[in-house]
């Protein structure tokens, strides 16, 4: 498939800020089942400074600082992007779970240190109790490691609601428990931590999922949302991606922008303002199309 991905979000305050200061993941990455078009960042009022940079993941960083007063600021991404279904060698994904914790394993491999980074807690998802006992009804012993965080996927979708009010974006994994509901973000971030608590290296995605519009229905402009899943390693087979709020594996719907050890990593913008603004609001408008799409 090839998307057309439009990323437009909108800072307004109630009086002038004199000099704001940003970091963007807008840039999708360069993959063997991804390949980036063309990509293009606009800042109005014009960023008086603008780089790119490659994080400690390989990451797209955009760096940009506005130094023209404004009350409203507006960073929009765009780009276009051909993606396959990702696909898997099942040998891979039967070996028993145990096999694939990477502290235990020792590989002489490439990077096996960013690997090992990803199976460590980070902030947001924490190394829990209940996490760890949660996740044990899927990884029982010797079982596949495919079929054991695909089984863990299941549960999370079914045990847990998708509910846009019951949580933000500084959420805990006990808070998540506590709920029983969240967004694909959260559900993300309980995936991590049950997993990692066992041992298992899982990153967190960040990204677009494509919308299908319903029998009959034209597709709403505007009506996508930037999306999370979790990627697990798996050894000698990659990343198995799984999206637990919509209970499947990832596949050629879903375009990657960045990833890392959980939200806090790679944010779609984050930064910092100087001004005497008393309040502000902010507006985030995606839209993923298929290139076809006039």
């Amino acid at each position: 498939m090839r998307y057309r991905v439009s990323h437009r979000t909108t800072y307004s305050y109630d009086e002038d800020v004199s000099d704001s200061l940003g970091i963007a993941y807008l840039v999708p990455r360069e993959l063997p089942w991804q390949q980036v078009a063309s990509h293009a960042i606009v800042i109005d009022p014009a960023a008086s400074d603008c780089t790119d940079d490659t994080d400690y993941y390989g990451n797209t960083v955009t760096y940009f600082q506005v130094t023209t007063p404004h009350q409203q600021l507006e960073i929009l991404a765009t780009s276009e992007v051909e993606v396959e279904a990702p696909t898997y060698d099942q040998t891979t994904l039967d070996v028993p779970w145990e096999s694939a914790r990477p502290m235990l394993r020792g590989d002489d491999v490439a990077d096996a240190w960013k690997v090992q980074d990803f199976a460590l807690a980070s902030s947001l998802a924490d190394h829990t109790a209940e996490a760890h006992a949660y996740a044990a009804l899927s990884l029982t012993p010797g079982r596949p490691i495919g079929d054991a965080v695909t089984d863990l996927m299941h549960r999370v979708h079914a045990d847990f609601a998708y509910d846009k009010t019951a949580t933000t974006v500084t959420t805990t994994v006990d808070d998540i428990f506590d709920k029983r509901a969240g967004v694909c973000q959260d559900f993300a971030h309980l995936t991590l931590a049950c997993l990692r608590t066992h041992g298992l290296a899982v990153r967190y995605t960040s990204g677009y999922l494509a919308t299908t519009p319903p029998p009959g229905k034209e597709r709403i402009v505007g009506a996508d949302a930037t999306h999370a899943w979790a990627a697990v390693w798996i050894p000698n087979g990659g990343w198995l991606a799984l999206d637990p709020a919509n209970d499947q594996w990832a596949n050629d719907r879903y375009v990657t922008l960045a990833w890392g050890r959980d939200y806090a990593d790679v944010p779609p913008v984050k930064g910092v303002i100087f001004t005497e603004a008393k309040k502000s609001s902010l507006a985030v408008e995606v839209d993923v199309a298929p290139a076809h799409e006039g």
